[in-house]
């Protein structure tokens, strides 16, 4: 008798088919036959599941799910540096695994920015005044620090401390009448949070590279900082995402809970003194800071040309 054995009959999908091995992997199941497979876990029934089976799997599917998510909202949100602990320390099942709960933070949150208009960029100039489309007024589409790019009060295109070619498609981009002008600016939000949100995750090695930098004594793996940095940054846009929803008051409660939340994260990741870990942080805010300033102006940058 050959390992596997076959009812006469047989090629219809319906049709009972015994088998003594898995038909995912092979294992031997042996008797009696168990409903899972030991080796890779597919149920060993060989027929499809009926449609209250289907719900059934598809229910506890979601339960699990649900399940995991609420647990890793409360250690993300209420417990910090406790969900990056938890996976480092290799209890990962039970939680959201951090790349996807990334994702799914940040993702939401654009969406509440693109929807809330709360980016106004570039809606108002940089003192905060709304941007007049007609001769006369200086409109500032680039403005960091040194580098600056825009429309002056006569009306003539500027570009300083940017490279020349950079200016001549800058240049050649807004050489347009004020309609066309008006249109390619209210089509800047979406265009900059698109870069934007790309930006962020782009971001995301760097700001696992200066941990490693700062923490270097820790002799943590790379991955490891990489998972701390990807829950504090789903944090961050947490709070971005509920200051977009609350009043002033939660808005301003939510941004102050930023840095104080980042330092209790770091303290229980990366313990030591709290003197020394707020130096730590502060030298970690320098680095990172210049970062997201390059960043930011290489986002503008692309909003203005795509």
């Amino acid at each position: 008798m050959s390992a596997e054995t076959l009812e006469a009959g047989g090629s219809s999908l319906g049709q009972a088919v015994q088998q003594t091995r898995c038909r995912n992997c092979g294992y031997v199941l042996g008797e009696p036959r168990p409903k899972f497979c030991a080796a890779c876990g597919q149920d060993t029934s060989p027929k499809p599941p009926t449609v209250g089976e289907f719900i059934q799997h598809l229910g506890g599917n979601y339960v699990a799910m649900e399940g995991a998510l609420w647990r890793t909202l409360a250690l993300l949100l209420f417990r910090p540096g406790r969900l990056t602990v938890e996976y480092l320390t290799g209890r990962k099942r039970r939680y959201v695994l951090p790349v996807r709960l990334y994702l799914t933070i940040s993702v939401l949150t654009l969406l509440l920015l693109r929807f809330s208009g709360a980016i106004q960029f570039p809606a108002v100039r940089p003192d905060g005044k709304p941007i007049e489309f007609k001769p006369g007024r200086d409109l500032t589409f680039i403005d960091a620090g040194a580098m600056r790019a825009g429309v002056d009060e006569k009306g003539a295109f500027y570009c300083e401390g940017l490279p020349a070619g950079l200016c001549l498609r800058l240049g050649q981009r807004f050489d347009a009448d004020p309609k066309t002008l008006r249109r390619e600016l209210e089509a800047a939000p979406e265009r900059f949070l698109r870069h934007w949100g790309t930006a962020m995750f782009l971001l995301l090695p760097m700001f696992a590279l200066w941990l490693k930098l700062v923490f270097i004594d820790r002799h943590m793996r790379y991955t490891e900082h990489l998972v701390f940095a990807l829950h504090v940054h789903a944090f961050w846009f947490a709070m971005v995402a509920l200051a977009l929803v609350g009043n002033s008051l939660v808005a301003a409660l939510a941004m102050l809970a930023v840095p104080v939340y980042t330092q209790m994260a770091q303290q229980r990741v990366y313990g030591g003194r709290w003197w020394l870990g707020l130096l730590r942080a502060m030298l970690l805010i320098i680095l990172y800071s210049s970062t997201v300033s390059v960043a930011l102006i290489l986002v503008m940058i692309l909003t203005v040309l795509f």
